[in-house]
């Protein structure tokens, strides 16, 4: 690295003392003059019709102010979907404009008050009366015949090469497992929050806590007729995300309720309304099978799965993602299908499908493995693709052996008993287990930024990004500077306002390259204006775009080296600033080559012989994902996706009671996410190869380090015990066999 690089340098977040001391302002301490405060009533049936409402001792609550039922709620259109990049939302459900119910938890009415004790005490006060039909509850039941969505995330839900179902019956060794993983949903340490303010009757403020912020401003302007340009969303923070807070219902209502009251309104989702209101991560039922030959390398590969949907989302749990691209075989089975029930829409949670689909298949292989007697890493680098496994791509960069070989040395992977059951320590079985990860390149289309050199000798760049904890405004800043020519302390990042340029949402680890991308864009602009302003008689005069370079606070020629700083540009121009704005170019990258982040993961765990309670007590991530920003913001991302992991794997499961559709455990005192005392220290690493084909190199680093977690942590606790366990999570119950 250049001694003068600011890219690849562990810079302290810029937010972080804003955050450690308070003074950062999240959605629900926005001080808005003449607040008001919503509190939701929620179905507590699952499918059916509202027959009655019964709002009389409510309104006569103190402090009420109004209260919105179907009956007297504008008029509101169905919200554009996410995944069509023109909305922000994950379901088509119409938002309180019917009697119908849809989920145990729909949004029935919203009370508005003056505060949120009085809010919440006369929604309880609200009683409806409910018509219930038959629900759609039951997954068992329900899963035979599954039809197969449209598509998967654009993809087509099956893919067949050769013919699997033959060449694994007559492999050499085989494998033909199930593997079942849990409702999951997001608990981010802040619960949703929105705040709305209108001006008129066409314009509103939205303060809220999204991480798409362009795609709200659609979103709202799509439900409630009105242009764009007179809607402003603003996210200054966001106190974690993990894919759930895009657009739900409580935005579309809370705007709605304060056009109603005529009054600022706001809206904090209480962490039961969490679970309830908005969705999580859909349960799978999967089918890997593998056959193979005596050396290990597969004849077929059978990758079955069925998720589950809302009755109005069509987002389908992308978990054969991963049976698509990780391994090479003779023939593919691989197919997908969705049963839709009366749950809440499922959306994105931290890398959606790859996490829970590499569960089945890194456990089938280490299942595959023991039974070939192979080390389970070398099994894994015997099916190493030269190309695309399934669609024949080229990959612009895959360093996925020299990632088990290192990781293996730093770990000490020589070292594991391949033998279940053989090691011990006082009370506690001890084990290891490896798994490997992936999660695709996604850069999106339609980011925008625009950058400002000032007569001062700073830069400003600007675009509508988010910051939810991963360090968007420290690594852009440090990208602009180093592209820009400038010290890191000249150069300021501005986000999370829809008055700058369009950006696309933050998830699918897509957001860091997606803006570096509108920074060139927009770089490239301001050059051109830089020229057009240098007089006559300057070194730049006559040099078009291409002919410079900025470095050293200016332009300069590439060939001669002479040039202008910024500030003399200017001032002899008498301008004071000059901004540059762009598109990014469109993502065709991936039109030619396969792209995607890798990685491995290696776990040790300890299990108690008696009481089955299960403790990660050693991790190691070694990943391939181009080149690194910033080490330190990219160190916290795998570390926080491998907690993550950890909880999928050992403790988090929404539970739904299936008579009614109720979510049981709608709280953090029973959903039961990983803490300090369930971590251990853990040891992440990079190869820090630039992938040939992305923007600076670099591909997604925020989700990657979530899949495999959970299928490393149950083939150690088959190694320690011998017991598979195939059903997540990993519950003492299951340990001991109960």
């Amino acid at each position: 690295m250049n001694a003068d690089q600011i890219v690849g340098r562990a810079v302290p977040r810029r937010d972080g003392p804003a955050k450690v001391s308070g003074a950062a302002r999240f959605t629900a301490e926005v001080p808005v003059a003449g607040l008001a405060h919503a509190k939701l009533v929620c179905s507590t049936i699952a499918a059916g019709e509202i027959v009655g409402i019964d709002l009389t001792r409510a309104r006569s609550a103190p402090g009420v102010v109004a209260i919105m039922t179907h009956d007297n709620a504008p008029a509101m259109r169905i919200a554009p979907l996410l995944i069509t990049l023109q909305g922000a939302s994950f379901t088509r459900a119409p938002v309180m404009q019917d009697a119908r119910i849809r989920w145990n938890g729909q949004p029935v009415a919203i009370v508005v008050a003056e505060t949120p004790e009085q809010a919440d005490h006369a929604a309880s006060l609200v009683r409806i009366s409910y018509a219930p039909t038959e629900a759609r509850l039951l997954f068992d039941d329900l899963k035979i015949g599954a039809p197969q969505p449209d598509h998967v995330q654009g993809e087509a839900p099956a893919v067949t090469l050769g013919d699997a179902a033959a060449a694994l019956r007559t492999a050499h060794t085989s494998v033909d497992r199930v593997y079942r993983t849990p409702w999951h949903t997001h608990c981010a340490i802040e619960p949703h929050a929105t705040t709305v303010a209108w001006h008129d009757e066409r314009s509103l403020t939205m303060w809220d806590a999204t991480q798409a912020i362009t795609h709200s401003q659609a979103t709202l302007a799509e439900v409630f007729s009105l242009d764009p340009q007179n809607i402003r969303v603003v996210s200054q923070f966001v106190g974690g995300a993990f894919g759930n807070k895009m657009m739900w219902s409580h935005q579309i209502l809370c705007a709605a309720a304060a056009r109603l009251a005529q009054r600022p309104v706001r809206l904090v989702l209480s962490r039961s309304d969490v679970f309830r209101v908005t969705g999580g991560r859909t349960r799978t039922e999967q089918r890997v099978a593998l056959g193979a030959r005596a050396d290990g390398t597969l004849t077929a590969l059978v990758h079955e799965a069925t998720t589950t949907t809302g009755v109005n989302d069509g987002f389908a749990e992308q978990c054969t993602f991963p049976a698509r691209v990780l391994y090479g075989a003779d023939a593919f089975g691989i197919d997908q299908r969705v049963v839709e029930l009366h749950t809440p829409a499922n959306s994105s949670m931290r890398a959606p499908g790859e996490s829970v689909g590499s569960f089945a298949l890194e456990c089938a292989l280490d299942e595959l493995a023991e039974q070939l007697d192979l080390d389970p890493l070398e099994l894994r680098t015997r099916l190493e693709p030269a190309v695309h496994p399934t669609n024949g791509k080229p990959f612009s960069g895959r360093h996925l052996v020299e990632a088990y070989r290192l990781g293996a040395e730093r770990f000490g992977w020589a070292e594991r008993s391949s033998t279940p059951r053989s090691r011990r320590d006082g009370r506690w079985w001890v084990g290891q287990g490896v798994a490997t990860a992936t999660y695709p390149y996604t850069r999106m289309p339609g980011g925008r930024a625009s950058v400002t050199v000032s007569a001062d000798g700073h830069a400003t760049v600007r675009t509508a990004a988010h910051e939810m904890g991963m360090g968007t405004a420290t690594v852009q800043a440090q990208y602009a500077a180093d592209h820009l020519g400038l010290p890191l302390d000249r150069v300021h990042f501005e986000y999370g306002d829809s008055r700058h340029p369009a950006a696309v949402p933050a998830g699918g680890s897509a957001q860091t390259v997606s803006i570096i991308a509108s920074v060139v864009a927009a770089t490239r602009a301001l050059i051109a204006e830089l020229l057009r302003l240098t007089a006559s008689d300057s070194p730049l005069a006559g040099a078009g775009t291409d002919d410079v370079s900025l470095r050293d606070g200016g332009v300069y020629l590439r060939d001669g080296g002479a040039g202008q700083s910024y500030p003399d540009i200017l001032r002899r121009a008498g301008r004071g600033e000059l901004t540059g704005e762009g598109a990014a170019s469109p993502p065709t990258e991936t039109a030619q080559h396969a792209m995607h982040s890798f990685g491995v993961q290696f776990c040790e765990v300890r299990v108690h012989d008696v009481t089955g309670e299960v403790r990660v007590s050693r991790w190691l991530g070694m990943f391939d994902t181009g080149r690194i920003i910033n080490p330190r913001t990219a160190a916290s991302q795998f570390r926080g996706a491998i907690v993550m992991g950890i909880g999928s794997a050992l403790s988090e499961e929404t539970v739904f009671d299936e008579r009614t559709g109720r979510v049981l455990n709608a709280s953090l005192a029973e959903y039961h996410v990983p803490v300090h005392a369930d971590i251990p220290p853990i040891e992440v690493a990079w190869l820090g190869h630039p992938d040939p084909m992305a923007p600076l190199g670099g591909k997604g680093v925020g989700e990657v380090g979530m899949v495999g977690v959970a299928a490393a942590v149950a083939n150690a606790v088959h190694n320690a015990t011998g017991r598979r366990i195939r059903d997540l999570p990993i519950t003492p119950d299951k340990v001991l066999g109960l």
